[in-house]
């Protein structure tokens, strides 16, 4: 069974940093895709970043793109978020998915995509 757990969240100041951790298990195929989502009270889902298991490659929204990253530790099977100057509209809760590819990985942020997902985690970006 492929389970998420993401961590790190918590309450920051503007322009200050975070680092997400989405803990993955159960894994049987070899292309996937993870990505970061958020929803913020009463906005819909957004995706904000993923990266590719093939090769690394990751892909941003515009929103975010100069201020996080993204990025994994296969031998942790962990993906990283890392957020920096961060602004009170990042606040949100924010998901980690799973989207399973059959042979070629696809760089998407679609939410339809993405059949495994995580329990969020909270990020407060307030002064």
């Amino acid at each position: 069974q492929l389970q998420l757990v993401e961590s790190g969240g918590g309450l920051v100041q503007p322009g200050g940093s975070l680092r997400l951790s989405c803990a993955a298990s159960g894994f049987t195929s070899d292309y996937y895709s993870i990505g970061w989502f958020r929803q913020a009270p009463g906005k819909e889902r957004e995706g904000v970043s993923c990266i590719s298991s093939s090769d690394g490659s990751t892909y941003y929204a515009d929103s975010v793109k100069g201020r996080f990253t993204i990025s994994s530790d296969n031998a942790k099977n962990t993906v990283y978020l890392q957020m920096n100057s961060l602004k009170p509209e990042d606040t949100a809760v924010y998901y980690c998915a799973v989207a399973i590819w059959s042979r070629v990985v696809v760089l998407s942020l679609r939410e339809d995509a993405y059949g495994y997902w995580g329990q969020g985690t909270q990020v407060t970006v307030s002064s």
